[in-house]
């Protein structure tokens, strides 16, 4: 959420709610152990002011958070995200 947050920021968004619905997906890995294998993220996004993003805007913000985000840089866990208008 942060680094999505900065990068709408950088392009003169104004996002004024980012509410998620995430949801993670246990599974066993490679080693038989339980984790945490899958994560879906399904952000849900109020923008105010008359510059508004479009659906192509938001999910490249989207890519582009993800990409910078050191948390989803950190983990092995596949994560989705499945943006909510």
């Amino acid at each position: 959420m942060l680094t999505f947050l900065a990068v709408a920021a950088k392009k003169k968004f104004v996002l004024d709610e980012y509410v998620d619905e995430a949801a993670g997906h246990m599974e066993k890995n490679a080693e038989g152990r339980l984790a945490i294998a899958r994560v879906t993220l399904r952000p849900h996004l109020k923008f105010s002011g008359d510059n508004q993003p479009t659906p192509e805007e938001i999910e490249e913000m989207n890519r582009m958070a993800h990409e910078q985000c050191f948390i989803a840089n950190s983990v092995k866990t596949e994560i989705t995200i499945e943006a909510q208008t």
